[in-house]
């Protein structure tokens, strides 16, 4: 198989110190086929939670709260247990990516690129090996947020984010909305935020029918970058 038509789609689950504790990556083709995949917890980062405690927040919210760390913890832990996810060093991490690169020389992309890249940066996870790459939330906004089609789910779904203190109102366009949207599947629960399921379930799918439609020359070139100005309700929602 031609190396050109290959896609490694990367997620990152990080820690309040801006470092990658989860990564999985997904080498896939244009027909959706899954050529490798890696999902591990970093060591020295994962392990060490006084010193790179998971992510959280102190707004109350069901998954990223505070309070939630140690049901995370165990839930990761469990993935150890059972085997669905290993522990490896950076370095470990980094030879997977240069072989992937050297066997597949894939794209690179994300649902939201430069946050991944940056936290893997910050974590001494080598990303400069892939030569090409593109956002793909920028590629999905670009295709689909627009259209009356994604637009009609938006209001089946009441997919909008909470006003802001300025009063700009914006429909959601992450990737869970965009996933529901792909694959035609409303019901689809929301992410896990482990980085290997949310890379295999909701961020292929997107992928996946996106390649269906648009060149590779399209994804690298021609897309947009997600701009909560031009996703204002009063601007795409109008009443009857």
């Amino acid at each position: 198989m031609s190396k050109k038509d290959t896609y490694a789609i990367i997620d990152t689950e990080t820690t309040q110190t801006n470092k990658v504790a989860d990564i999985g990556i997904a080498i896939i083709d244009r027909k959706g086929n899954v050529l490798a995949r890696m999902g591990v917890l970093v060591k020295g980062v994962f392990d060490n939670a006084d010193k790179h405690p998971l992510f959280y927040t102190s707004d109350g919210s069901k998954l990223w709260d505070k309070s939630g760390l140690p049901a995370r913890y165990e839930a990761y832990t469990e993935m150890l247990n059972n085997g669905s996810r290993m522990m490896a060093s950076i370095s470990a991490v980094n030879r997977w990516c240069y072989q992937a690169v050297a066997q597949y020389n894939p794209v690179l992309t994300a649902y939201n690129l430069p946050f991944d890249m940056s936290k893997c940066l910050n974590t001494g996870i080598d990303l400069s090996m892939f030569n090409r790459s593109f956002c793909l939330w920028g590629a999905a906004y670009t295709a689909y947020a627009h259209t009356k089609a994604y637009r009609d789910m938006v209001v089946e779904l009441h997919a909008f984010n909470a006003p802001t203190s300025k009063g700009n109102m914006t429909f959601k366009t992450n990737a869970e909305t965009m996933a529901r949207f792909c694959m035609d599947n409303t019901l689809l629960v929301d992410e896990p935020h482990t980085a290997l399921e949310d890379v295999l379930f909701y961020e292929k799918p997107i992928l996946d029918k996106l390649l269906k439609k648009y060149s590779k020359n399209w994804l690298l070139n021609e897309t947009n970058n997600y701009s909560w100005n031009d996703c204002q309700v009063r601007d795409w929602f109008t009443s009857k």
